[in-house]
């Protein structure tokens, strides 16, 4: 029968800290500076009327026992709808018409998935 070897060299000290930042949640505050990345991009990004609905924007972090994320919400809501929705993805009119979306939501948010993503595997690998 042949033998299996094994060598080790460094130390655990990178895996340590980074369990040590997510254990102070120090992750909290990227995704706090991404959320508010988003609302801000968001608002700039939202087709304009009245102004309402690009300054009705903001962002909370959910957090439960298996993930954290971030939720935008708008709060502009006209006879209970949400108007950032219905401008999205289309919406019937009064007098049977429907009014095509405008897909201004994913463009706007994009850059701040990405850059989330870059920050987040930056946090991992320097760890």
């Amino acid at each position: 029968m042949g033998s299996i070897s094994l060598k080790q060299r460094g130390d655990f000290s990178k895996t340590k800290a980074f369990f040590n930042r997510m254990i102070h949640k120090r992750y909290l505050d990227i995704l706090d500076r991404y959320g508010q990345m988003g609302v801000q991009l968001l608002s700039a990004n939202t087709p304009v009327d009245t102004g309402l609905l690009a300054s009705s924007w903001s962002y909370e972090i959910v957090r439960n026992y298996s993930y954290t994320s971030i939720v935008w919400k708008n709060s502009d809501i006209e006879n209970g709808r949400n108007v950032a929705i219905l401008i999205q993805y289309g919406h019937a009119t009064g007098t049977c018409g429907y009014v095509q979306g405008i897909d201004y939501i994913n463009p706007a948010l994009q850059p701040v998935f990405d850059k989330l993503a870059e920050a987040c595997w930056k946090e991992v690998k320097d760890s």
